[in-house]
């Protein structure tokens, strides 16, 4: 899951994914145990290192405290918007194609 996660968004724009701005769009990494803990912020490391990316690393990895569900109207949003939303198409579609083709030997079979 973590390699999910650092290859399929920025994780060096602080408050930022994209055109979307504010703290709620901030790159974290939530763990439930030290084990968690330790695997996040090794594959951080590893990643600053390694030069994957042109700037650091502003990712925070913190201990998971209480999760938000979404407003309704983000349940399932590309699922109901993905062919009337100029958003959907130019900004999660992509992202969603390199997803496929990264990963595609991880995900199920749709037969």
């Amino acid at each position: 899951m973590l390699e999910v996660f650092w290859e399929t968004h920025d994780p060096t724009t602080l408050n930022r994914q994209g055109a979307d701005v504010g703290t709620q769009y901030r790159s974290g990494v939530y763990y439930h145990n030290q084990e968690q803990k330790e695997k996040a912020e090794k594959y951080k490391a590893e990643l600053d290192k390694s030069g994957a990316f042109d700037r650091p690393i502003v990712t925070e990895i913190t201990a998971y405290s209480k999760f938000y569900e979404a407003e309704n109207y983000h349940q399932q949003y590309y699922e109901n918007n993905e062919n009337t939303n100029p958003y959907c198409r130019v900004v999660i579609r992509p992202k969603l194609e390199k997803f496929r083709k990264v990963f595609k030997d991880k995900l199920k079979s749709s037969n």
